[in-house]
């Protein structure tokens, strides 16, 4: 049995609750020297809070940010090398200071569930709290849906306690009326299905199109025009990470995209069916560590269900065999009755799985290399060692255009 079997729960929350006290106190409170908007829910945080940042930027706002993408002090973006959205152990508080120190006036910070969880949230003066959407995820950790809700509440609930707070929030969304509930005072309402606004953007996907509107509308509460911000996205190429275009020189396209849900993999595949393209193939895995194990059938079924050629390789399997969890991802697989049957690859080490896709694809093919985005590690059993998609792409393109 494992110590923290051993150790009761509210152990654990104690503990994690008087490191933010601790951080808060050694770093002197930054939060209250700036104006922090906290940015929660499933999906497109990240890509909202970068596109939030470059707007500020544009309209010559000094802001930092983090996010599981890239960090931002005031000073220069970052790769977040951390392989967490969230990290604790003091780096919130730090990463405030930093921000104060460099003359900031906003903060954008990616607010997690398992963040506010270990209360990482705390001690953080929140004038702005943004909901983009919700699907199920980390469900395993949080026991429900309703309770990983819950958790993600609890940013706008730390909201409503400041003064001339805001909300910004995702109408479409199902789930939008328990955060609507709490008393905000000034609340800002976007909706993709109906705000058809011609941002102008290089990004592709309707997703891409949500995250860019809650980005406009976050700059709307604020102050800034909607023509700073047309302008901020057009200098915007593409996201880290997120459906991110990989060019050597070969003639298939490839992009690299963090999707390791079903609702992510639901919406890639939907923007990557608006190119004009002969087949797709798809190189994925799913994390290990016992979470979300519920998910790994449906991200096979809709890979097959939308790809040409599935290849299945590991992806973080953590302290799990990754042969196992090969094996529940395809069992989604199975249940359908779609060609992909005859095309399916299991090839556990990741590069060896995308160096494959790339053998195997032809003129005007599209591969996709899913789940780790940015990521700077990959963990196997108990080792963790340097790991990035984009580069090995770039790597195993050169040997074979060689």
């Amino acid at each position: 049995m494992s110590i923290k079997k051993l150790i009761p729960s509210f152990a654990f929350k104690i503990y994690h609750y008087f490191l933010a006290l601790m951080g808060a106190i050694i770093y002197g409170f930054p939060s209250k020297k700036l104006i922090v908007i906290g940015i929660t829910g499933t999906k497109g945080k990240s890509t909202t809070v970068v596109l939030s940042g470059k707007i500020f930027q544009e309209a010559g706002i000094k802001v930092g940010w983090v996010s599981s993408l890239t960090i931002n002090y005031g000073e220069e973006e970052i790769i977040n090398k951390y392989h967490m959205t969230m990290p604790g152990r003091f780096f919130i508080q730090s990463a405030l200071a930093k921000m104060v120190k460099n003359g900031c006036k906003y903060a954008i910070i990616e607010v997690t569930s398992e963040g506010i969880k270990q209360f990482r949230h705390k001690f953080i003066k929140f004038s702005g709290a943004v909901f983009t959407n919700l699907a199920p995820e980390h469900i395993e950790a949080h026991g429900s849906f309703e309770k990983y809700r819950s958790a993600k509440l609890k940013l706008f609930k730390t909201t409503a306690k400041i003064k001339n707070n805001f909300g910004i929030y995702n109408v479409d969304d199902k789930n939008v009326e328990w955060f609507l509930k709490y008393s905000i005072k000034n609340k800002f309402e976007f909706s993709p299905k109906n705000d058809k606004i011609d941002l102008q953007m290089s990004l592709i996907g309707d997703f891409n199109y949500a995250n860019a509107l809650a980005a406009l509308t976050i700059a709307k509460s604020q102050g800034i025009s909607e023509e700073i911000a047309k302008q901020a996205f057009k200098k915007v190429k593409f996201i880290p990470g997120r459906m991110e275009e990989i060019v050597e020189g070969q003639n298939f396209r490839i992009f690299v995209d963090l999707a390791h849900t079903p609702d992510s993999f639901e919406k890639v595949f939907e923007a990557i069916k608006q190119i004009p393209r002969n087949k797709i193939i798809s190189v994925f895995g799913a994390a290990g560590g016992g979470r979300d194990k519920w998910k790994r059938p449906e991200l096979g079924r809709i890979a097959s269900e939308n790809s040409d050629i599935v290849i299945l390789c590991n992806e973080d399997s953590y302290s799990e065999n990754p042969g196992q969890i090969i094996s529940e991802i395809k069992s989604g697989i199975q249940n359908t009755r779609h060609k992909i049957q005859d095309t399916i690859f299991e090839i556990e080490d990741r590069r060896e799985a995308i160096k494959k896709a790339f053998l195997l694809a032809q003129k005007d093919d599209i591969v996709l290399i899913l789940g780790k985005g940015t990521e700077q590690t990959m963990v196997i059993g108990k080792n963790k060692f340097c790991w990035d998609d984009r580069e090995v792409v770039r790597e195993e393109l050169k040997k074979i255009m060689l």
